[in-house]
């Protein structure tokens, strides 16, 4: 059995199913809607929205006839959040020093050391 975060980037692998999510970043759209988009046949796109689903990065609601999908953003952002945290430990950093920039305006002197922390971190 495949963990979540395998499931997420097996999802995220194929170009039609990151196009999917982007045009569900504005609201849910009906199956038809999103098959309209592309030149794919319905059960290609079926497909897709099949392997987004299991990996929870889309939900479905039914009404009548009609499937509505949208975006489970959550899960995106901590899987893949959790997943360069692990490799990338810069980004614990630039989280950090984001955090603290938006929680209280910060000095002249203080915006210079966090950008450079933050210039120090990407070329790390």
């Amino acid at each position: 059995m495949k963990d979540q975060t395998s499931s997420i980037f097996e999802a995220l692998a194929h170009p039609t199913r990151r196009q999917i999510l982007q045009d569900l970043k504005d609201g849910e759209l009906t199956a038809g809607d999103i098959a309209a988009k592309f030149q794919a046949t319905a059960p290609t796109i079926s497909r897709h929205l099949r392997v987004l689903r299991e990996a929870d990065l889309v939900s479905e609601r039914r009404d009548a006839n009609r499937i509505y999908y949208s975006l489970v953003s959550s899960n995106l952002a901590l899987s893949v959040g959790d997943f360069l945290s692990s490799v990338c430990p810069e980004q614990i950093v630039l989280r950090e020093v984001r955090k603290r920039r938006t929680q209280r305006p910060v000095a002249t002197g203080e915006a210079t050391a966090a950008a450079t922390t933050l210039d120090e971190a990407a070329r790390s």
